[in-house]
């Protein structure tokens, strides 16, 4: 009997286990068209091959969604999905547009390796410091965009597209006044911040992991 028992536990160990393994997420998992709207891919066009390790950047195409919502509201907590005070008022989707262009030129510029890619960003979140946060408290630049890595060849998706978080602390009060005086601007610290992202993906096998910043963060991704 105790033989039985020990043989069932053993089963249902082996079942489990073979259950948690198919669960796991992975970047290199099985690509699901489904997941994928059809306009990703061309008429006829086969399912992406295998991600490679080795990248070589031929072309990025930046998009900054026009319905994206721009807040120029002075408060703590702006609702929107554009906020953006580091540089004189304007166009905000081209100011956000040409951060990521500079960003992610910079940070796949010594990206020499063996397949030739092209990079679609879409831009999902750009949140900077509204002139009320910055100097008093400080905050969280919350900013979010879909990647796709495409075959420079092909055209073909590598892999799946994915939703980057790429949260940064945002200085406030003195030390935001410091590191203006350093040349340290929010636009200078965000571009910085979206090189390192970018390679961080290309480079690393889960890709870049978003810091937790902790209930300010939680606060500011909620509106």
């Amino acid at each position: 009997m105790k033989l039985l028992r020990v043989i069932i536990v053993l089963a249902v160990g082996v079942v489990l286990a073979g259950c948690a393994s198919v669960d796991t997420p992975s970047r290199n998992s099985a690509f699901d068209p489904a997941m994928v709207p059809s306009a990703a891919f061309g008429a006829g066009q086969p399912v992406f091959s295998e991600a490679m390790p080795s990248f070589r950047v031929e072309e990025i195409n930046v998009l900054v969604p026009s319905a994206l919502i721009v807040s120029e509201e002075n408060v703590y907590y702006p609702r929107g999905d554009i906020v953006w005070r580091g540089e004189p008022y304007g166009d905000r989707h081209a100011q956000v547009k040409a951060i990521f262009d500079e960003a992610l030129a910079r940070g796949t510029a010594d990206m020499q390796g063996e397949v030739p890619v092209i990079l679609d960003v879409t831009i999902e979140r750009f949140h900077g410091l509204t002139e009320k946060t910055r100097y008093t408290v400080g905050g969280i630049h919350s900013i979010r965009f879909t990647l796709a890595v495409r075959d420079a060849e092909t055209g073909l998706l590598l892999e799946e597209p994915r939703s980057v978080k790429a949260d940064l602390k945002g200085f406030g009060g003195q030390r935001a006044i410091n590191a203006e005086q350093q040349g340290q601007t929010q636009k200078v610290r965000i571009t910085d911040h979206l090189a390192q992202v970018i390679q961080d993906e290309l480079r690393q096998p889960e890709g870049f992991e978003n810091p937790k910043l902790g209930l300010m963060q939680l606060l500011n991704n909620t509106f």
